[in-house]
């Protein structure tokens, strides 16, 4: 089964440097489900023909806003309408889950709230589950035919099925302390508020459920209804 992997940003150099790209960390993520894998780099302008060139879609995470004047959003809100109405399963991570809420009929804002950095705990179908977040914007409306799955008092719209076989994440269960690290002491400072970054450091070494959510992820690319 082929994934098509939708990325729409890079991650920092140092990142790079020890986790791959946004691509690398979801096939590690996903690995042992038998699928394949293809990258488009739409954030370079690159993109598929279309909802038939995969069974699957995954949409990454990225530094840029949804709602932000990048010439390369549009057409991938365009893809995002043709992989739903092609009754593609569909998951969007961070970014991702910005941009298909955005893209079928939500919105997307900076909130006023500020920014979650680091482990979080979210109620997820009704059990508490821990996982790693890097964000300001959030989906504060939804799509039609949109149910909420997961929440936490600071991010109310935090994971979300739209229709049966689309699964949206505001965490990124991809993220490790790995990650977290690099993010806290490349792109935090100056930009996070020090106490978030002191409690996201101290945090770094805490069990989180990313595995777990991968696997549910896995389910839904394969086609289990949501």
């Amino acid at each position: 089964m082929k994934i098509g992997i939708l990325q729409t940003g890079h991650v920092p150099d140092q990142m790079m440097e020890t986790s791959g790209d946004y691509a690398a960390m979801f096939r590690r993520l996903l690995d042992g489900h038998g699928f394949t894998f293809e990258t488009w780099e739409v954030v370079d302008g690159q993109f598929p023909s279309g909802p038939e060139a995969a069974d699957a879609w995954l949409i990454t995470g990225s530094k840029h806003g949804a709602y932000e004047d990048h010439p390369w959003i549009p057409p991938l809100e365009t893809l995002i309408r043709a992989i739903r109405d092609a009754g593609r399963p569909m998951v969007g991570v961070c970014f991702g889950h910005q941009i298909i809420a955005q893209a079928l009929g939500g919105k997307v804002v900076k909130f006023e709230g500020g920014w979650a950095t680091g482990r979080q705990s979210y109620d997820l179908n009704g059990r508490q589950v821990q996982l790693n977040a890097w964000h300001q914007d959030q989906v504060v409306e939804l799509p039609e035919n949109t149910r909420v799955l997961g929440s936490n008092d600071f991010c109310e719209n935090a994971v979300l099925a739209i229709g049966d076989n689309i699964l949206t994440l505001q965490p990124h269960p991809e993220f490790t302390a790995t990650e977290i690290r690099v993010l806290l002491e490349h792109r935090a400072p100056g930009v996070v508020p020090d106490d978030l970054i002191t409690q996201a450091t101290a945090a770094l070494e805490a069990p989180v459920d990313g595995g777990e959510i991968g696997q549910q992820m896995a389910r839904v690319l394969k086609g289990e209804k949501i």
